[in-house]
């Protein structure tokens, strides 16, 4: 693996930024989800996870497990092949998105220095890893895109209306 990413291109106010972003897209998506029933949340839709709830599920479990090895949270409990239940209703994906959004803010606006590695056994991996930490800050705002897009599609497709999603539009108050 090539350690070059030392963090020089990651700020802590990048990583403010993009917690910022993170929450406002989520806040959108829920806002657009809640439009839909149930029924509607939970159809498999082709996604790698199914469903709305369920990659909102995921989204939250891999917010989680990083959030773990980047602050101290408390790891999930379940493998990625399970995390599409670590929220299992519409109504705990709300409630653990807000506080992980709120969670997320608050150690962005922590961070003063972005250096250093982060090591972990990787389940995926089955093994040690250990990487930059500018890069798993990346890797972390990143799944988090993939997945919205996801779910954003998904939403859309079923007839519900997301808002903008630009990153240059992101509000100052968000």
């Amino acid at each position: 693996m090539n350690s070059s990413m030392n963090g020089a291109m990651i700020t802590p106010e990048y990583c403010r930024m993009m917690a910022r972003y993170n929450r406002w897209q989520n806040n959108s998506l829920r806002a657009a989800a809640a439009t839909l029933d149930d029924a509607a949340r939970e159809a498999d839709r082709g996604a790698f996870f199914g469903s709305v709830r369920a990659t909102f599920s995921h989204l939250l479990w891999a917010d989680t497990i990083w959030m773990s090895r980047l602050d101290g949270w408390t790891a999930p409990g379940m493998a990625i092949t399970t995390s599409g239940q670590f929220a299992p209703d519409w109504p705990s994906v709300t409630a653990l998105r807000g506080r992980a959004d709120d969670r997320i803010i608050a150690w962005s606006e922590r961070m003063h220095v972005v250096s250093g590695t982060v090591a972990w056994f990787s389940g995926a991996l089955r093994r040690e890893v250990k990487r930059p930490l500018a890069l798993c800050i990346v890797h972390l705002f990143n799944h988090q895109t993939h997945h919205r897009g996801q779910i954003h599609a998904m939403l859309t497709a079923a007839g519900a209306q997301p808002g903008d999603t630009d990153l240059f539009i992101l509000p100052e108050d968000v």
